[in-house]
């Protein structure tokens, strides 16, 4: 499992950060990134981070700081420009959290506001991906673990999704509301009818096998062990964490 940024991924994001309004690259940039994905790979306390990448709490600090400028969600937007659009799909993965996960500040909305709750899987946090028909990601959402798949369907949805011919999802999709808005913006839903429906609507089989790609991604996102377990307070690090992960898988 390698801690080491790549010269191609390193290359391709030092050029999309370049034309980021409020980041300023220096010298330094390539460590820092290396020290990020350190972190991300092992999933370690902030205290064990290597003397080789400098102090903890400076990187610490200045992956908050580029977290809360989403800018790895502006690296994620440039990449997925050559995104294969036939058809999308959309998936949610419940992940445990951390004890260390809890307990965010009042100043930042209590740990109420960071996504985070009790399932049958016991504390933890949903997150909701949307890809393309390759299976890259394009758009990531979170929802506190014991929330129900629909809830955070929505915030995936963009006016760019109207370019799609069809649109994959399992079976805790299958609602009127998503259906309706799909038909309306002329996009075919590939989704199992809820055994609970009276009227079942058609879903073609032979396209819907093609959703394992996006089960194939979510396996790619849970082997960054940082990922698998949520051990960030706040729900903007943690986003911070899961895009600068999607960008990595996109350079490949």
């Amino acid at each position: 499992m390698s801690t080491t940024l790549s010269d191609h991924a390193w290359e391709r994001i030092h050029s999309i950060l370049a034309t980021h309004p409020n980041v300023r690259t220096t010298a330094g940039t390539r460590l820092f990134l290396t020290a990020w994905l350190w972190m991300l790979r092992t999933g370690a306390q902030w205290r064990e981070l290597p003397e080789r990448f400098g102090k903890w709490n400076s990187v610490y600090k200045r992956v908050a700081r580029w977290s809360k400028l989403d800018v790895f969600d502006h690296v994620l937007e440039e990449l997925s420009r050559d995104a294969d659009y036939e058809w999308l799909m959309v998936d949610s993965t419940t992940c445990r959290a951390h004890m260390s996960a809890a307990g965010a500040p009042a100043s930042a909305g209590g740990q109420q506001a960071q996504s985070l709750g009790r399932s049958r899987g016991g504390f933890s946090t949903k997150i909701h991906i949307k890809t393309e028909a390759l299976g890259m990601p394009l758009e990531i959402t979170l929802t506190p673990g014991n929330r129900g798949d629909m809830i955070g369907v929505w915030a995936l949805l963009e006016p760019e999704d109207a370019c799609a011919s069809y649109f994959l999802a399992d079976a805790a999709y299958d609602a009127n509301k998503l259906r309706d808005f799909l038909e309306q913006i002329q996009v075919e839903a590939v989704i199992p009818s809820n055994p609970s429906r009276n009227s079942k609507p058609a879903c073609d089989r032979e396209l819907y096998k093609a959703r394992h790609a996006i089960e194939c991604f979510i396996n790619k996102l849970k082997w960054f062990r940082r990922i698998a377990t949520r051990y960030d307070k706040l729900d903007v690090t943690y986003l911070g964490f899961l895009k600068f992960a999607c960008c990595l898988i996109w350079l490949r």
